[in-house]
């Protein structure tokens, strides 16, 4: 297959005549077979046919994760014998929603994940190992195996967790990559230590990253990002993607922000009423997805907040590209006058190496405001170690949360739940 498809490297104008192709093929699919849609348009008069420019989505409503899970089943366009997987979202912004996949949804995975990992750099015949899940409905896990084959490269299907596992088989079959949350590589990396293993002359090249974020807004490398690279001189590379969407932003060699497939979704950067954002501007991503057969979504609000950068990358690729999420909009927190995202309470706690594992809880306190409790777990005995911490965050945010410090071993079991899919670093426990 061709890992480079030419719509990446096409004009704006080419990119948008494909998309508003594929959005009135969509808009007819959708008005065919999905009850959901069809109720929608006929609710508020909308004719399809009408939808031509990609500016025209500005007439039909928002999507909404709420809309999904009271309404489920109405989102399906396919009868359940054409369904060959099930997935669900991890529930990170509320309850679950089920999305079926059907054969054509599992290659349509599968090519763009293939061309997602050529852009950070996997060729043909590469050695990969995925240290995620590929079971418990998870579809990111099934996606990287079928894009890795897809594109003809080598899997080690290990899982997460288990440095000891993951370090025999890296020492056993030598891969080039892995697959991985970030901040489990500082466990890999501690493990080799107190081990005698000499991870940095060891096989591994790069690492595909997932769930953590590994850039600042201007690209640069974040907290966690450096604290890896000054231990382990392999190459990080970020992605962004949700089970809703189908689709994933990957960064390419020069790391300047994830780049968008055109021929597989339509973004917009939506402000709180729902206008698109100045350039330059932070907003709420909004997705209508491309070619997808048994759940499609249109104009479907993610809750991740992000900046979009429309100038041609060096790559020579010309597509938008993704910065990094700045945080979910239903994860705001107000705190004494100041607004905050965890993204950005976890670059200073990343930053820290004495912090061995880490937990933000925001609660409503008695008087109804948000409260944030940060709860640690350290090696450095020092008394100055909590003094340093709220320094910290006086310095970067103009405010200091409450700071527990709880035994490694009990925060550990909290942050890698066994029924958890991701780290819980971050706890929305508001009313």
């Amino acid at each position: 297959m061709n890992l480079f498809p030419s719509i990446e490297y096409a004009s704006p104008a080419e990119i948008r005549s494909l998309q508003e192709q594929k959005l009135a093929e969509l808009l007819k699919y959708l008005q065919d077979h999905s009850v959901f849609y069809q109720r929608m348009f006929s609710a508020n008069g909308i004719n399809v046919e009408n939808i031509r420019k990609l500016e025209d989505l500005q007439q039909l409503p928002l999507t909404s994760k709420s809309d999904l899970q009271q309404y489920n089943h109405d989102f399906f366009c396919v009868p359940g014998h054409k369904i060959v997987d099930y997935s669900t979202t991890s529930g990170t912004l509320g309850d679950p929603v089920t999305f079926g996949l059907s054969d054509s949804d599992l290659e349509r995975l599968a090519y763009n994940e293939a061309i997602s990992f050529a852009c950070a750099g996997i060729k043909e015949g590469d050695l990969v190992q995925m240290m995620t899940t590929v079971d418990k409905r998870f579809m990111a896990g099934l996606a990287y195996f079928l894009g890795l084959r897809k594109m003809g490269a080598g899997v080690i299907r290990m899982g997460p967790g288990i440095p000891e596992l993951q370090w025999d088989s890296i020492l056993r079959y030598k891969p080039k990559w892995l697959i991985t949350v970030p901040s489990f590589l500082l466990k890999m990396i501690e493990f080799a230590e107190n081990h005698g293993i000499d991870y940095r002359n060891s096989s591994v090249y790069g690492a595909v990253c997932i769930g953590e974020s590994l850039r600042e807004q201007d690209f640069t490398d974040s907290a966690l990002s450096r604290k890896i690279g000054e231990k382990w001189g392999i190459r990080l590379f970020s992605t962004y993607a949700s089970t809703e969407m189908s689709t994933a932003f990957a960064e390419c060699g020069l790391q300047q922000g994830g780049h968008q497939h055109p021929e597989l979704i339509i973004t917009e950067i939506l402000d709180e009423n729902g206008e698109p954002v100045l350039p330059g501007e932070a907003g709420e991503l909004v997705v209508t997805t491309l070619g997808v057969e048994a759940l499609p979504l249109l104009r479907f609000k993610t809750g991740d907040l992000v900046t979009a950068h429309h100038e041609p990358c060096g790559c020579g690729r010309t597509t938008m590209r993704l910065g990094p999420v700045v945080g979910r909009k239903q994860h705001m927190i107000k705190y004494r006058g100041t607004t905050l995202y965890p993204p950005a309470l976890n670059d200073i706690l990343n930053d820290f190496d004495g912090i061995t594992v880490y937990q933000i809880v925001i609660r409503t306190n008695s008087i109804g405001t948000d409260e944030i409790i940060v709860k640690i777990s350290t090696d450095d005995k020092r008394e100055e170690l909590l003094n340093e911490v709220k320094d910290r965050f006086r310095a970067k945010l103009r405010v200091s949360p409450k700071i527990e410090i709880i035994p490694a071993e009990e925060l550990t079991l909290q942050v890698h739940n066994p029924k958890s899919r991701k780290p819980l670093h971050f706890l929305d426990l508001r009313l």
